[in-house]
């Protein structure tokens, strides 16, 4: 594989290294802006051929990370996200391909109408331009994030964590050839090869050049992002979802979706963290659900009537209504009526994911219409607010804005529109 970026210690001046960086995503950009859907799609799967063919060099690039891994204070879960196995290498490559086969949105108009007078104003969608994604280490989000933007016409410049800088090197280098193979510019696609973390200050002042910057990771990295970025955020902070069993529900199915909910994988943004239980239901329901989460090992924070009815709970405080756990711990509460359990989601929590369980049509409806969420479930576990799950085929991340994308943010989500105006002649008046 070639060298297609500086590596850090070449870097002696890293304002200019990290603004050239920007000019030439900018630039790269204009050309993704018209770049013909069949092209994308070309590279999409020359990359994946590639990454198919060069699995022993990711390997060996990966083993560099591994080696690193515990001096960075990893924990073996971390290292094993980290790690690279010929399966991992494989399922990244069919990702690219599913991105190839998502249907792609520039140049689709979204509205047509005709005036009066005769003009046909076209809504149509277009890249946003460059996106800054500062990410994780995880190196399969490289390859994602690439293909998600690339797919959606964008320019990209990716921020992974230093703890994963070996492995994304190899699969971004392999990216690359496989643009410049495929007639998509290099440049589309661009590691940030330096591990000091000013530079993410850099690009985040960076407005001239960059459009969006995207933020994947802890809560530290994500406030420091928004604060500091001099362009759009799209973001969520944490994900503190509930569930709340209604008097209407089914108590079986509230069963499977809480625990599914809960613990199906607990550090995750869409995990539950909240269960909200109508007090007509509570004492059938709390203690068959309390015994379901302590076999899952799970602690339950709860309010005084949920330490009445569950020997083992511990009283909640306000901050655990709060708390994203992200780990086996959740809080609960009887609530009074539905409105009482909106009004607690709302007060309490993230506005990321929210659940009902009922069989009433009608509760259901005012909880989705009152929930501030970026998702409501109705009867389905918080677990599916996922962009694969949503049949978006990839996302970038989840957003709990509500300008410019909300939700998952699948390649509809990374571009913007713009309006053409098709006359035979029209003056104003």
């Amino acid at each position: 594989m070639s060298t297609v970026a500086a590596r850090p210690a070449e870097q002696t001046d890293l304002a200019g290294y990290c603004r050239d960086v920007a000019r030439r995503a900018k630039a790269a950009s204009a050309e993704m802006a018209t770049l013909n859907s069949g092209v994308k799609i070309k590279w999409l799967h020359r990359s994946a051929e590639l990454l198919r063919k060069n699995i022993a060099a990711i390997e060996l690039a990966n083993a560099d990370d591994l080696a690193a891994a515990p001096g960075y204070g990893l924990t073996p879960a971390e290292i094993d996200r980290l790690k690279l196995t010929p399966p991992r290498i494989e399922a990244i490559a069919d990702a690219l391909i599913e991105v190839s086969n998502i249907r792609d949105p520039i140049g689709r108009v979204i509205d047509s109408t005709v005036r009066p007078n005769g003009l046909r104003i076209d809504k149509i969608r277009v890249p946003l331009g460059v996106v800054f994604f500062i990410y994780e280490s995880r190196p399969n989000v490289t390859a994602d994030a690439a293909a998600i933007c690339a797919k959606a016409g964008n320019a990209v410049i990716l921020r992974g964590g230093k703890e994963a800088i070996h492995s994304s090197r190899a699969i971004v280098e392999l990216l690359q050839q496989a643009a410049k193979e495929c007639g998509v510019p290099a440049d589309a696609v661009q590691l940030v090869s330096t591990t000091d973390r000013a530079a993410v200050g850099e690009f985040l002042g960076m407005a001239d050049y960059i459009d969006v910057a995207i933020p994947r990771g802890g809560e530290g990295l994500i406030r420091r992002v928004a604060a500091e970025a001099k362009m759009p955020v799209i973001k969520h902070f944490d994900g503190n979802c509930h569930v709340y069993v209604d008097a209407a529900a089914d108590l079986a199915m509230a069963r499977d979706i809480v625990v599914n909910s809960k613990c199906q994988r607990m550090g995750v943004c869409n995990t539950a963290e909240s269960l909200l239980i109508h007090s007509d239901v509570a004492a059938e329901y709390l203690p068959t659900i309390a015994a379901d989460l302590a076999k899952n090992g799970i602690e339950i924070r709860g309010d005084q009537r949920v330490c009445e009815l569950v020997d083992a709970a511990k009283p909640a405080s306000d901050a655990d209504y709060k708390a994203e756990f992200l780990g086996p711990i959740i809080s609960a509460c009887v609530v009074g009526s539905l409105d009482e359990a909106i009004t607690h989601i709302n007060r309490y929590g993230s506005h990321h994911t929210d659940a009902i369980v009922t069989n009433d049509l009608a509760a259901s409806e005012r909880f989705a219409a009152a929930v501030d969420s970026a998702a409501v479930m109705i009867n389905a576990s918080t677990r599916f607010n996922d962009g694969g799950e949503f049949g978006l085929g990839a996302e970038i991340g989840i957003s709990t804005d509500k300008f410019h994308a909300r939700g998952p943010c699948g390649v509809d989500e990374l571009t913007s529109y713009k309006y053409v105006v098709h006359g035979t002649g029209q003056v104003r008046g």
